[in-house]
């Protein structure tokens, strides 16, 4: 599969400003593509990736906590018990309480530990692998018409994910569901990837990419998607 030109042919379509991100994740680190030579949040090696970067980070480049976890690159258990607990948050006013916390992360995503030990990042229209997600920093015109792309044939809806940490919603959630995702991504991963307020994020599993750029296409020829 294509997926350079898919890439294009997406841009093409929805007239995208940012380059939408390939991400796979990896068992053995990959040989021929260049490690991350910082430690970084997984949220801003996105925002390398759209800027053109490709490279892929194992835990030793992961700065972030929910970077490492969501992305199975460390075990929650291995972490010390306020961070466990999601005591930590508190204080810095992102839950009232750790019993928020609590509910709150029964409803986030992670892949399991263990299994992976890189995860690659890429522009998609450079990408040289088949990513397992695709993720799109896009307005909330764009994002409609992905979601619409991906019912087109299908009849299926796309998963919302709240203000969940965007390595869960707009990566572990998509990988480990096999559904289109889309969500406004948390605060600390919008201050960090200094996007614009107006900007939301969808996901879209590698598998699906195909099926939902064909739709994007087939959808231009219909009266409601017609440019004007």
């Amino acid at each position: 599969m294509d997926y350079n030109e898919l890439g294009k042919k997406l841009n093409e379509f929805l007239k995208l400003e940012n380059e939408p991100v390939a991400i796979k994740w990896s068992v053995m680190e990959p040989q021929n593509i260049e490690k991350e030579s910082e430690k970084s949040r997984f949220c801003t090696k996105l925002t390398k990736a759209m800027g053109g970067e490709i490279f892929y980070s194992t835990l030793e480049e992961e700065a972030c906590m929910g970077g490492a976890r969501y992305c199975g690159l460390k075990d929650m258990k291995e972490y010390p018990a306020n961070v466990q607990s999601g005591a930590f948050m508190v204080p810095n006013g992102l839950y009232k309480d750790i019993a928020a916390v609590q509910r709150s992360r029964e409803y986030e995503t992670y892949i399991n530990p263990g299994i992976f030990s890189a995860v690659v990042f890429a522009p998609l229209n450079r990408a040289e692998f088949d990513p397992d997600v695709i993720f799109m920093l896009c307005s909330a015109k764009q994002g409609m018409e992905i979601l619409h792309a991906n019912a087109y044939d299908s009849g299926k809806h796309g998963m919302g994910t709240d203000a969940v940490p965007v390595c869960s919603s707009m990566a572990a959630a998509p990988y480990m569901t096999g559904k289109v995702t889309y969500g406004f991504g948390d605060v600390a991963a919008r201050k960090n990837m200094d996007i614009n307020h107006e900007d939301i994020m969808v996901s879209v599993p590698g598998s699906d990419l195909p099926r939902i750029v064909s739709n994007l296409e087939e959808m231009r020829t219909k009266m409601f998607f017609r440019e004007e």
